[in-house]
């Protein structure tokens, strides 16, 4: 079966994942690891890759 190229544009810096989050190695007081969130500063977390708009100076 053909695969369906997907409509909307995906980032091709992150490839859609545009959060993650990341342990630190520390422990907190109930025993979990610390984690960062860290989001995709191409797409600004979306996962999608917005086209700038064309704009045009002069006459």
């Amino acid at each position: 079966m053909a695969q369906h190229t997907p409509t909307a544009r995906i980032c091709r810096a992150c490839d859609g994942f545009a959060a993650v989050a990341i342990t630190t190695g520390t422990r907190l007081l109930d025993g979990s690891r610390a984690t960062l969130r860290v989001t995709c500063p191409t797409c600004m977390g979306t996962g999608r890759n917005v086209p700038t708009p064309v704009v045009r100076a002069g006459r």
